[in-house]
C-alpha cells in the first residue's frame, strides 16, 4: 500500500461508513454500530501508517482534479495536517463508542441520520487536514459546516431548529463574505492556491503586488472568515450548538468542527502567508510601527479573557464548557497571530492536547446527564460519591486546560508564553496567565463540589452511566495526562512546518 494510497483509502473510509449505516438502517441496530466501529478503527490504523510516512519525511500527494483552471481538489500530507488527522480518527473511535452508550441510555431518535451525519463530518475533517490547496480546504470546510447541521437540529424541536440556523447563518454567511473573498483575492495576487512552505504571499513573484497594509486586512478576512475558529464577534454559533446531544458537542469542540477552523487558521499563516512574511511586514510609521498581525493578537487576546469570564457565570454545565472552548481555540489564534516558530507549535500542539482534554469533559458532561440526569453545576454536589470515575476524569482533563501539569496542556501553554515574550508582548502573557486562573475558578470547583456530600445527606449511591459512556472517557482522560509524556515528540514532529521546508 503506497503512501498516495493511503490518502484515497483514509478518505474512502468515512464514506463507506456511511453508506454502510444507511443501508443497514434501523433494522439491525448492532449490525450498524459494529460497522461504524470496524471502519473506524480501519480509518486509525490508515492514518498511524500514513503518519509514519509522514513524519519520517515524506509528503504524499494524490490530485483529484480540476473544478476549473487554476481550482484543483488535491491532497498533500505535511506534519500539522498528519496530527490533526491523527487526533480526528483516534477520537472517532472513542466517540462512536461512547454515542452508542449515550443514545441508547438516552433513548434518543434518529440515530442512523446521527451515525452517517458524524461520518460525513469526519470525511470533511481529513479532507481540511490533507487538502493541498485554499480551494480543497474550502471545499472541505463548508462540507464540514452542512454535514453538522442535521446533527445541531437533532431534536427537531423548535430550540434546536433555531440552535441550527443560528449555527448555519454565522458559519455560512462569514466564509461566503470573507473566506472566499480572501481566497479570490489571493488567486489574484499569487496566481495560485497551492500551500507552499515559506508561504504563497512570500514567493518572490509576488512582490509588489500586495501592500503591507492590504495584507492586513486579507489576514482579517480569512481570521473573520473561518467563523469557525469563533473568534468574538462571531462566536454566538458555538454557544448556540449546544442544543445538540452530548456527543454532537463532543464533535464540535474537539473531534471536528473547531478544530477544522484553527487548524485552517494556522495552516493558512504557515502555508499562505509564511511565518517570515507576517514577522517582516508592518503597518504604521517610525516608532508607531506594528506587525501586520498585531490586531490579531490583540482581538484573540480579547477573547480568551472575555470568554473565560462569561464561562464563570455560567450555571449550566454544557453552556460553561462552550465558552471555555471559545477561550480555548483563541489560545491557538493568538499562536498563528504571533507568528514565530515557538507560537506556531504552541499553537499546533494545543490543537491535540485541547481536542483530549476538551472531548474528556463533554463525555462527562453526558454522563452525568444519562446516570444522573442534572445539566445544572449547582446540583452536582455529592455526585462524586455516585459518579467517582467521572467526576475523577473530570478533574484529569481540567488540569489540562487550565494547563497545569501532568496535564498535557502545559507544554502548548508554555510554548504559547514563549512566544509572546519573543515578541515583546507581555500584556498578552498576563492575559494568558490570568486566563489559566480563571480557568482554575470555573473548572476545579465542579469536582470539588461533587466529592463534597451536602450537610445532613447521605452519600449519594454509587450509579455510573453506562459502560459505554464510562470506558471512552476514562481513556479520554488517561490520554489527557499521557499526551504530557509526549509533549517532545509532537514538538519534533511539527518543527519542520517552522523552517520552511517540505
Amino acid at each position: 500500500m503506497t503512501p498516495e494510497n493511503m490518502i484515497w483509502i483514509a478518505m474512502a473510509l468515512p464514506l463507506l461508513a456511511m453508506a454502510l449505516i444507511f443501508l443497514i438502517g434501523e433494522k439491525a441496530p448492532n449490525v450498524r454500530e459494529a460497522c461504524t466501529i470496524g471502519v473506524s478503527f480501519a480509518l486509525f490504523y490508515v492514518t498511524c501508517r500514513l503518519a509514519q510516512v509522514v513524519f519520517s519525511g515524506g509528503r504524499p500527494m494524490w490530485k483529484l482534479g480540476e473544478m476549473l483552471p487554476g481550482f484543483e481538489i488535491g491532497f498533500a500530507v505535511e506534519p500539522l495536517g498528519m496530527l490533526f488527522a491523527l487526533v480526528a480518527s483516534g477520537l472517532w473511535i472513542l466517540t462512536t463508542i461512547y454515542s452508542i452508550g449515550y443514545m441508547r441510555g438516552h433513548h434518543e431518535k434518529h440515530q442512523t441520520r446521527f451515525y452517517a451525519c458524524f461520518a460525513i463530518a469526519i470525511f470533511a475533517a481529513l479532507s481540511a487536514a490533507f487538502a493541498a490547496n485554499l480551494f480543497t480546504l474550502f471545499v472541505a470546510y463548508e462540507l464540514m459546516t452542512i454535514s453538522t447541521y442535521p446533527l445541531v437540529a437533532h431534536h427537531g424541536d423548535e430550540k434546536a431548529k433555531q440552535g441550527g440556523r443560528v449555527y448555519l447563518g454565522i458559519l455560512l454567511s462569514t466564509s461566503v463574505a470573507f473566506f472566499m473573498l480572501a481566497i479570490a483575492w489571493t488567486w489574484v495576487v499569487a496566481g495560485t492556491l497551492d500551500f507552499t512552505p515559506g508561504g504563497i504571499l512570500g514567493q518572490p513573484n509576488v512582490d509588489g503586488k500586495i501592500t503591507d497594509f492590504q495584507l492586513s486586512v486579507l489576514l482579517g478576512l480569512f481570521a473573520f472568515g473561518i467563523g469557525k475558529a469563533a473568534l468574538m464577534p462571531f462566536h454566538r454559533w458555538l454557544p448556540a450548538a449546544m442544543v445538540a446531544p452530548t456527543p454532537v458537542s463532543a464533535l464540535l469542540h474537539a473531534v471536528a468542527v473547531v478544530k477544522v477552523g484553527v487548524f485552517s487558521i494556522l495552516k493558512i499563516v504557515v502555508y499562505v502567508f509564511g511565518i517570515d512574511l507576517i514577522r517582516d511586514s508592518r503597518i504604521g510609521e517610525g516608532a508607531g510601527q506594528v506587525m501586520i498581525s498585531d490586531w490579531l493578537c490583540y482581538v484573540a487576546g480579547a477573547t480568551i479573557l472575555l470568554a473565560s469570564l462569561v464561562a464563570m457565570t455560567k450555571n449550566n454545565l454544557k453552556a460553561r464548557l462552550a465558552y471555555s472552548t471559545i477561550s480555548q481555540l483563541a489560545y491557538i489564534t493568538l499562536g498563528a497571530a504571533l507568528a514565530t516558530p515557538d507560537s506556531i507549535l504552541g499553537g499546533g500542539m494545543h490543537i491535540a492536547m485541547h481536542a483530549v482534554g476538551k472531548i474528556t469533559l463533554f463525555f462527562c458532561a453526558g454522563a452525568i446527564y444519562v446516570g444522573a440526569h442534572k445539566t445544572e453545576i449547582s446540583d452536582m454536589r455529592g455526585l462524586g460519591r455516585a459518579m467517582p470515575l467521572t467526576m475523577g476524569a473530570f478533574l484529569l482533563a481540567s488540569l489540562s486546560i487550565i494547563g497545569l501539569p501532568p496535564g498535557g496542556g502545559a507544554w502548548s501553554k508554555w510554548f504559547l508564553a514563549v512566544g509572546t515574550v519573543d515578541t515583546g508582548h507581555y500584556w498578552l502573557l498576563a492575559a494568558l496567565m490570568v486566563s489559566s486562573l480563571l480557568n482554575i475558578a470555573y473548572l476545579v470547583p465542579i469536582p470539588i463540589r461533587a466529592f463534597m456530600t451536602p450537610p445532613g445527606e447521605a452519600p449519594m449511591k454509587f450509579k455510573e452511566a453506562p459502560l459505554m459512556c464510562v470506558v471512552p472517557l476514562c481513556v479520554t482522560a488517561v490520554g489527557s495526562v499521557v499526551l504530557f509524556f509526549f509533549g517532545n515528540w509532537i514538538y519534533e514532529v511539527l518543527l519542520p512546518i517552522t523552517t520552511g521546508s517540505p
